[in-house]
């Protein structure tokens, strides 16, 4: 398949997806709403917050928050008020409705936010996945992502809060890190010349952590990246690494349209790591990570364990094309074990792409060996009853 017909084909996909997501949302509208999330306290207080912060009244997820918001007192200590802010920028310059829970037009506008980010990371990652495995492995990827209920379901917000935004923001970290670190081999000057590449990392890790504070882990992963892959240019590289972080520190701040007592106040209440080492003795948790990583995509069940034992077993798949996004979801999936309720839900979401893209590394591997034309029957077999399932599914919805 030519350059042109694979990106004409990533497009259609990434349509499709959109159209489910908005199938999905319709049928949860025309359902008397009941699914819907914003109909609880929690999702009508998430909206409620963001717009008093756009108007002006209050800063989100603070003291002063409406009783409709989340289940603390005090400041949020899971996410600052970027979480708040995105949801309700769609409709912060329209009235406030009535009843938010019956006007179709301004529920739709709430899920905006969720249908970008969804299709954004999508084009991630076939983008990512096409640079590292070639077409294959790029549409393998967008296919299993495309597909998969979980994915969906998060980027139409149906039935949970969702973490999209979280998610877009971590893969857009670790890739633009990874990216930023191989451009330091070049003769030029690192901090002009990827300014460009310097704001979108700073962009992702304000997005990933002020959706959920404990995705600050990413400033730590993302410097390991740079010191690994530029072991030669290490100075560049932390310096490159300290203006993203500073970009980050600012847009955050801005989050809290520019008050720093109140963003301090936000980050001493924060609960960066909120993890209970002793869940991971509990069997429960990992029968119920493992059936969350299922449902979100079902064919993983067969294409995982794949493309584990292939990385494990097979020398040549064991590079740091495959093994980065590996370790970041393994690493994801360790956190979200250790913390069964929130965050390790945020956790598992933002796993999932770079599950996707490991999977996507490996098998495009398996395809340049001398079975390539039997694996690729069997791999096309596999995906084309994995679309069909889940249309089938979304259509009895």
């Amino acid at each position: 398949m030519g350059a042109n017909r694979t990106k004409n084909f990533a497009g259609l996909l990434l349509l499709i997806f959109l159209a489910q997501c908005v199938w999905l949302i319709h049928a949860e509208l025309r359902s008397e709403f009941g699914c819907y999330p914003e109909g609880t306290m929690a999702r009508q207080g998430r909206v409620a917050e963001g717009l008093a912060q756009w108007r002006g009244q209050r800063i989100a997820g603070t003291p002063e928050s409406t009783p409709l918001a989340p289940n603390f007192r005090g400041y949020d200590p899971y996410r600052s008020p970027v979480w708040y802010l995105v949801a309700a920028a769609p409709v912060a310059l329209g009235p406030a409705p009535s009843n938010p829970a019956r006007e179709r037009a301004w529920l739709w506008l709430t899920r905006i936010p969720y249908l970008v980010f969804g299709v954004l990371l999508g084009a991630s990652l076939w983008y990512v996945t096409r640079r590292l495995y070639g077409n294959s492995g790029g549409l393998i990827a967008l296919v299993l992502y495309c597909f998969s209920p979980g994915m969906i379901q998060s980027s139409s917000a149906v039935c949970r809060d969702s973490e999209i935004g979280a998610a877009w923001g971590a893969f857009g970290a670790v890739f633009t890190a990874i990216a930023l670190a191989h451009t330091l081999y070049a003769p030029r000057e690192v901090l002009l010349w990827n300014w460009r590449r310097i704001a979108l990392l700073g962009i992702s890790l304000a997005l990933a952590v002020g959706s959920q504070f404990s995705l600050v882990i990413l400033v730590p992963l993302t410097l390991g990246l740079f010191l690994y892959l530029a072991p030669q240019r290490r100075l560049a590289a932390a310096a490159i690494w300290a203006a993203a972080c500073a970009l980050a520190g600012i847009l955050l701040t801005s989050a809290y349209f520019f008050h720093p007592h109140v963003f301090w106040e936000g980050l001493r209440a924060a609960k960066l790591l909120d993890v209970t080492p002793a869940a991971l003795a509990m069997s429960a948790n990992y029968k119920n990570a493992i059936a969350h990583i299922v449902k979100a995509s079902p064919l993983l069940i067969v294409l995982l364990p794949v493309a584990i034992l292939g990385y494990a077993l097979w020398r040549r798949a064991r590079y740091f094309g495959n093994t980065a996004p590996l370790l970041v979801a393994a690493l994801c999936v360790g956190l979200a074990l250790a913390a069964p309720d929130f965050p390790g839900l945020g956790f598992l979401l933002v796993a999932m792409p770079f599950l996707f893209a490991s999977v996507a590394g490996v098998l495009a591997d398996l395809l340049e060996t001398r079975f390539e034309a039997l694996l690729r029957n069997v791999i096309t077999a596999l995906l084309s009853a994995y679309v069909l399932w889940s249309l089938v599914a979304l259509a009895q919805v």
